[in-house]
């Protein structure tokens, strides 16, 4: 089976990250998690506001908050929109040290930055509480928060947040992933 391009996966993951914005205040990044127009960000990113969402084309659609979990640090928007080029989630809980690690977003207003690191490890950090992230050795900078860390196959391992004692933390896909399953229960 041959290796994977990650410039292939690096245009992957930057087609699926979208920039999400609000008047009068910078933003953050988002990632697609469906076809539809559904897209996870960080609940910080959005703070109950009414964000516009820019897609890797440069088109822009009003988004509406369908769900908010602050714990988690979670949101959940939705775009009139179809055909979108969505992320595939991966396994958060398979995650090793070592392994690979890519970050999309839109620091600083870079719009679809890489950077590329290595999994430092998946658990929880000293004066954070007891919620596990994916700790990983990636470059974040301010509006890379709500998009997607990735593994070296594209699938997103988890939706970045913070840095904290010189790693990027990320909410690990596995929790993602029960928060659309519960939004979507809520939402029917």
């Amino acid at each position: 089976m041959p290796a994977p391009n990650l410039g292939d996966i690096g245009e992957q993951l930057r087609r699926s990250t979208v920039q999400v914005l609000l008047p009068s205040r910078g933003g953050g990044s988002g990632v697609i998690t469906s076809s539809l127009g559904l897209i996870v960000t960080n609940a910080h990113v959005v703070r109950g506001r009414h964000p516009t969402v820019e897609l890797w084309d440069g088109r822009r659609f009003p988004a509406r908050l369908l769900a908010l979990a602050r714990r988690h640090d979670l949101a959940l928007l939705k775009i009139e929109t179809l055909g979108l080029p969505a992320a595939a989630l991966g396994d958060s809980s398979a995650l090793r040290p070592g392994e690979i690690a890519i970050a999309a977003g839109n620091p600083l207003g870079f719009t679809g930055a890489l950077s590329t690191g290595v999994i430092h490890t998946v658990g929880p950090l000293q004066g954070l509480g007891p919620n596990n992230w994916v700790q990983a050795a990636v470059r974040l900078a301010p509006g890379n928060s709500g998009g997607p860390l990735a593994d070296a196959r594209g699938h997103v391992i988890g939706i970045n947040t913070m840095i904290a004692a010189g790693l990027a933390l990320a909410i690990p896909s596995n929790v993602v992933r029960d928060f659309l399953r519960l939004s979507k229960r809520e939402a029917a």
